[in-house]
C-alpha cells in the first residue's frame, strides 16, 4: 500500500495471456476515469461483498478475488460467494468509461480491507480513476494508494462460471420495476440468519410497475430463493433507475433467479442459485452438452473463432463455424467449463471471458462425468427397448424413458434425492452416451447404404 497526495490508488497484476492480435505477456485493458464514481464505487463493493461472503453455513473466511474481463467495449467485474451460490456481475459500459480505448484480458481483483474503506468513503463529487498496465491495475481518488496483487482462481468458481451461463441462457425477463418499488420490496425482505432451517424462499408478483410479495407460489409469480441474499443491492439502489428481475418463464417451485440494476453506464446483476444451500457449481446443467460426442471437436472449432467479442451472436458463430446452432451451444457450454463463456441477460447474449484453463479438463472437474464414461467403458450399459439397465450384480440400476415427454429416470439414490433437479445421474448420462453412440452408428449404415444404392 502507498499513500500519495495525488490520490488514492488500486494496484492490481494483470494475467497475461490471449488477445485479439495474439498472445501478449501483460496486455494493458484501461486507463481512464468511471463517469458516476460514486454509483460505480458502491456497485464495486457489491461484487466484492460477494466475494467475501458465505450465505449458507456462514464463516470468516477470507474474501476471495472479483474477475475482471476487458471486452473491447467495457470492463466486467464478477464473482461467486464463499458458498457459490450467489454470483454478482458488473457491467461497466461505454458510457461509463472516459478514457483510453478498452482492451482485451482478463485479471483477478484483490479488493481487501483498507480499499473497502476507501471506496465506501468515495464523496459524490470525488473522481474514480482505473487504468490497468503491464503490472497493477490503479483506481486513484483524492485519499492515497493501494496496491494488491493476483492470487489463483479458485477450481469451484469454473464450475460456478459454466452452470450459471446455462441456466442464465434459459431465463426469460419477468418484471421491470423502478428502483424504488425495489428497495421498498427489500426493505420488507427476512433479514440473515445463521439458522439454515429458519431461512425460506418467498415469490413476488409482477403487477404492472411493482412486486407484490407473497409467501408462497402463485400464478405468474416469480421465486426468491434464500431472499436475505438480494439485500447485497440495498446500497446501490439508490443510484438506481430501473430493476429488472429474470427467471424460469415457467417454475411451479423454487427455482434461480436474477435481479439486475440499471445504473448510469452500468449494469450490476446478482444471480441466486434454487435454494441457499446449493452452489452453482454442482447443479449439473452442463453435463448433457459435455456428454454429447462431437462436443470436445466442436469445442475447439467455435474456440478458433472467438475474439474477445462482448455479444456472441450464435446464429453468426453457426455460420463461421458450418454448424448447427445446437451444437454450437453445446460448444459454449464445452468451453463455459473452463471459463471461457458468460451470459448477459441484458443482451440475450453469450460473452467471451479467457482464463488460463483448458475446455478438456472438465471431466476432471465432473465426477459424474468421469463415472458415465467408466460405466461406458467396462459395458455396464445394457438397451433393453425403453429400459436400460446400467451396472453389474447388486449395483444395477434401471433407467427409463417417460412415455409422454422421453426424460430419463433413474432407480439410483442421486435421482431419488434430487429427480433431475441438479441434472442427469452418471446412470442416466451413460445411457445416453451409448444410444448416441448406437444412434451415428445407424445414421452412418443408412448414409453407407444410400451411397452404395446411387451407385
Amino acid at each position: 500500500m502507498r499513500e500519495t497526495t495525488a490520490g488514492r490508488t488500486l494496484a492490481l497484476e494483470t494475467s497475461g495471456g490471449a488477445t485479439p492480435a495474439g498472445e501478449a505477456a501483460n496486455p494493458r485493458f484501461f486507463s481512464g476515469f468511471l463517469t458516476a464514481p460514486a454509483a460505480a464505487a458502491t456497485a464495486l463493493l457489491a461484487v466484492a461483498d460477494v466475494a467475501a461472503a458465505r450465505y449458507y453455513r456462514p464463516s470468516a473466511n477470507a474474501s476471495l478475488d472479483p474477475v475482471v474481463t476487458a471486452d473491447g467495449d467495457r470492463l466486467r467485474l464478477e464473482s461467486f460467494s464463499g458458498c457459490c451460490g450467489v454470483y454478482a456481475r458488473l457491467d461497466v459500459l461505454a458510457p461509463g468509461l472516459d478514457g483510453d480505448d478498452v482492451g482485451h484480458g482478463t485479471t483477478n481483483v484483490d479488493v481487501n480491507l483498507p480499499l473497502r474503506r476507501a471506496l465506501a468513503g468515495l464523496g459524490g463529487l470525488d473522481p474514480l480513476h482505473l487504468a490497468v498496465g503491464p503490472e497493477e491495475l490503479t483506481v486513484r481518488t483524492f485519499d492515497g494508494e493501494f496496491v494488491e496483487k493476483k492470487v489463483p482462481l479458485p477450481e469451484r468458481w469454473l464450475r460456478g462460471f459454466a452452470e450459471a451461463q446455462v441456466l442464465a441462457a434459459g431465463f426469460a425477463l419477468r418484471a421491470e420495476v423502478p428502483a424504488v418499488e425495489a428497495a421498498s420490496l427489500l426493505r420488507a425482505l427476512p433479514r440473515p440468519t445463521r439458522r439454515p432451517d429458519a431461512r425460506t424462499s418467498r415469490w413476488v408478483v409482477p403487477a404492472g410497475r411493482t412486486l407484490r410479495p407473497t409467501t408462497r407460489p402463485a400464478p405468474g409469480a416469480v421465486c426468491l430463493p434464500g431472499p436475505e441474499r438480494l439485500l447485497t443491492l440495498q446500497t446501490v439502489l439508490r443510484h438506481a433507475a430501473t430493476v429488472r428481475v429474470y427467471a424460469p418463464a415457467a417454475a411451479d417451485g423454487a427455482a434461480a433467479v436474477a435481479w439486475e440494476v440499471e445504473l448510469p453506464g452500468m449494469r450490476l446483476t446478482l444471480m441466486l442459485s434454487q435454494s441457499a444451500s446449493r452452489g452453482f457449481s454442482g447443479e449439473g446443467g452442463v453435463l448433457h452438452d459435455l456428454a454429447t460426442g462431437p462436443a470436445a471437436a466442436d469445442a475447439e472449432r467455435v474456440a478458433e473463432l472467438l475474439a474477445w467479442e462482448p455479444r456472441i451472436d450464435v446464429a453468426e458463430l453457426s455460420a463461421q463455424a458450418g454448424l448447427p446452432a445446437g451444437r454450437v451451444r453445446a460448444a459454449l457450454t464445452m468451453l463455459g467449463t473452463s471459463g471461457q463463456i458468460g451470459y448477459d441477460l441484458a443482451e440475450e447474449a453469450y460473452f467471451h471471458r479467457h482464463l488460463p484453463y483448458r475446455a478438456s479438463a472438465a471431466e476432471s472437474r465432473n465426477p459424474r462425468l468421469r463415472g458415465a464414461r467408466a460405466l461406458v467403458a467396462d459395458g455396464a450399459v445394457r438397451l433393453e427397448g425403453p429400459l436400460a439397465r446400467v451396472g453389474k450384480g447388486d449395483d444395477a440400476h434401471v433407467v427409463r424413458a417417460d412415455d409422454a415427454s422421453g426424460r430419463l429416470s433413474c432407480t439410483c439414490f442421486w435421482w431419488a434425492k434430487y429427480r433431475g433437479g441438479r441434472g442427469p445421474c452418471k446412470h442416466v448420462l451413460a445411457v445416453g452416451m451409448v444410444r448416441g453412440t448406437a444412434a451415428d452408428a445407424e445414421a452412418a449404415a443408412e448414409s453407407t447404404a444410400r451411397s452404395e444404392t446411387a451407385r
